[in-house]
């Protein structure tokens, strides 16, 4: 019986349309658009050299990523509190931190 009332069911589960149930693309925070933070990436990548701080991967997309977090009170815009990181270092520090941050919170 209950086999019969899931073919009632079979024809709209097959009609259901997947690819409409697709995530928003990421939106950059504005200050990440200004030209202020432009400029400071450009001079940071024409000292430092387009590779990544931390383990020292070239040939890749380079992040400019705060040392101290903006949320924890660090400088937005000092070279200073800048460290350029590939996307995979990026991330981990990125996921490092939110984990600390949100231990401290509960």
């Amino acid at each position: 019986m209950a086999v019969r009332g899931l073919q009632c069911v079979l024809p709209a589960v097959r009609s259901v349309k997947t690819g409409i149930a697709t995530a928003l693309p990421k939106q950059a925070k504005t200050i990440y658009l200004s030209p202020e933070w432009r400029g400071l990436m450009s001079r940071l990548l024409a000292q430092r050299g387009r590779r990544c701080e931390a383990c020292g991967r070239t040939g890749c997309r380079i992040f400019g990523d705060h040392i101290h977090e903006l949320k924890d009170g660090g400088a937005l815009l000092d070279p200073g509190n800048v460290r350029l990181l590939c996307g995979s270092c990026h991330s981990t520090k990125t996921a490092r931190v939110r984990a600390i941050r949100w231990r401290e919170t509960v």
